[in-house]
């Protein structure tokens, strides 16, 4: 028995206490774990600084070690989205639909967690908390495996959540944390079928392909966010220059930032000066097609190429393509997208139709930010990812998006001819 397999053995004894368990209960466990957050936010910092310290040793980028960052407001706005957990409704046991046979017989289908769930996920330590809290809250037992990078936050995390959980009366083996970071034990979660229920890669688009390509297990593909703003001739200047910003610089190493804007010919001059001017303000590098670099000035924006409009940037940088229309915008995003989060800004109401319609990604805006692609933002509470695949779940996953379904057959003894 390998080192998942025994970490599995673990999660399938006590996955059956949790599955049974009341509301009442499960609520009681997530407000427990919120209690030792703000209880032992001191000893979560200090480990954090370490990851950090080793951070900057790694040169890793400013914005990717803003992602690793931990601080007292970080800490509690986890401990808050443990607590918004409790009012949402638990899925498990919902009644999805009924019918009565004419033989008499009543099926009901109702929700019941996946049971085991796996998640494999980089240097967000918040995501340890939230994806714990979302399946315990759902009934599954979790096995998380964190990045190296953030070792030393999610063990620390990861500790104080068993100790919760087991204060509340359940196994601290619901919450386990894969305290071995080589690359073999990941491919042993992948492999992990029997032990692991569902699969779910959260990172970038290395991990999520090596993850998809290597598991037995079955994956929810949590999708690399390449997102787009089309800009329409009709579009309020003012308006788009806030979404594109808002999109690219309020964090850029997330999944739901901008990192393409597709501007309309006919308010190219108009928009470009004045989105450049905002988008100065926080350093962005701009990478643009010829007439863009005709427009700011070629010493001002570096030639965009076509790995730059295939590449989500998770950094200051944003690549901008003047397009001949709608057709041509779509076109470009049909190519490049990988199916997360689009936006349009437009006061055409055929345009803003056509937009959503034609766009195959799972989240379609108008008028507003691609930074809503988020589980709290949907009203889900915390997510475990968001979804770029179209079967069992697309978009924010939440509470439901981790449960499966049960299909309950009541009779009088009715037989088959």
């Amino acid at each position: 028995m390998n080192y998942i397999e025994e970490l599995g053995t673990k999660a399938k004894a006590a996955k059956a206490g949790l599955a049974g368990a009341s509301s009442e209960q499960k609520n009681d466990a997530l407000l427990e774990i919120a209690h030792i957050l703000r209880r032992c936010m001191p000893k979560i910092i200090e480990a954090n600084k370490l990851d950090l310290e080793n951070a900057v040793r790694r040169n890793m980028t400013p914005s990717l070690q803003d992602r690793l960052r931990l601080d007292e407001k970080r800490i509690e706005g986890i401990a808050c989205a443990c607590e918004k957990l409790t009012a949402l409704e638990d899925p498990v046991g919902e009644v999805i639909s009924g019918s009565v046979r004419p033989n008499g017989m009543r099926i009901t289908k109702v929700r019941v967690p996946m049971g085991v769930v796996g998640i494999i996920y980089e240097a967000r330590p918040n995501v340890t908390v939230d994806a714990a809290a979302l399946c315990l809250k759902s009934g599954n037992a979790v096995i998380l495996r964190g990045g190296k990078e953030a070792f030393n936050s999610n063990k620390i995390l990861c500790d104080l959540m068993r100790q919760a959980v087991q204060t509340a009366g359940f196994s601290p083996d619901i919450i386990q944390l894969v305290e071995n970071t080589d690359r073999a034990i990941a491919t042993q979660m992948m492999q992990a079928n029997g032990y692991i229920d569902v699969l779910i890669p959260r990172g970038g688009a290395q991990l999520i392909k090596a993850v998809v390509q290597n598991a037995t297990v079955p994956v929810i593909e949590t999708g690399t966010g390449n997102c787009h703003v089309y800009v329409d001739s009709t579009a309020s200047v003012d308006m788009a220059v806030d979404i594109v910003d808002n999109g690219k610089t309020q964090r850029p190493s997330v999944c739901n930032a901008v990192e393409t804007c597709l501007v309309h010919r006919d308010i190219a001059e108009d928009l470009l000066p004045k989105l450049k001017a905002r988008l100065d303000e926080h350093n962005v590098e701009i990478r643009g097609c010829e007439l863009t670099r005709m427009i700011l000035g070629a010493e001002n924006v570096t030639p965009a190429d076509e790995d730059d409009y295939a590449t989500e940037f998770g950094d200051y940088i944003i690549a901008i393509r003047v397009v001949d229309g709608l057709a041509d915008a779509l076109e470009h995003i049909t190519k490049y997208s990988t199916g997360h989060s689009e936006c349009v800004v437009t006061e055409s109401l055929y345009v803003a139709e056509e937009f959503q319609s034609r766009v195959d990604s799972a989240c379609v805006y108008v008028n507003c930010s691609t930074r809503f692609t988020d589980g709290e933002e949907f009203g889900l509470g915390a997510e475990v990812g968001i979804s770029t695949q179209k079967l069992h779940a697309r978009g924010p996953m939440g509470l439901k998006e981790l449960t499966t379904t049960k299909s309950l057959i009541n009779g009088s003894g009715q037989i088959r001819s």
